[in-house]
């Protein structure tokens, strides 16, 4: 998968355009390596505009237990810096609750950046993503 396809696959995850089941499954079947490639979408995340007050809905969409490393780490501290330590877990089973909430960040985020900045328009093709007008969300539903 080339890196656009990758990105555009996030994306697409963020905007409830494919079942969070594929994304998951996509992401577990990755070595580790390509899985913290993946992670690099905390990079997304900061793009996006995201803020510590889409942590605690993001853990609440993902699923997650606020006990969780993931949901701690992103509570704790300056949050930019608080997405590169969720993104650089180790072990493989805090990697997939790191993807599973990073998603929600980019997707929380995402959706705001629509409806501020670019919902008269924009040239994000991220934002065309599923048929939809520039700016303007998607129809299909979040969550997992």
């Amino acid at each position: 998968m080339t890196l656009n396809e990758r990105a555009v696959l996030l994306n697409e995850l963020a905007q409830g355009l494919r079942p969070p089941d594929v994304g998951l499954s996509w992401f577990e079947g990755l070595g580790e390596d390509e899985q913290h490639e993946v992670l690099l979408l905390r990079e997304f995340c900061v793009q996006a505009r995201a803020t510590a007050e889409d942590a605690s809905e993001a853990i609440r969409r993902s699923g997650l237990r606020p006990t969780h490393t993931p949901s701690v780490l992103i509570l704790a501290g300056r949050f930019d810096q608080q997405l590169g330590k969720v993104a650089a877990l180790r072990p493989r089973h805090e990697r997939i609750k790191a993807f599973r909430l990073l998603v929600h960040v980019l997707g929380l985020a995402d959706a705001r950046r629509r409806e501020r900045y670019c919902a008269d328009g924009c040239g994000h093709d991220w934002h065309r993503l599923g048929g939809g007008a520039p700016g303007r969300p998607p129809s299909a539903p979040p969550g997992w």
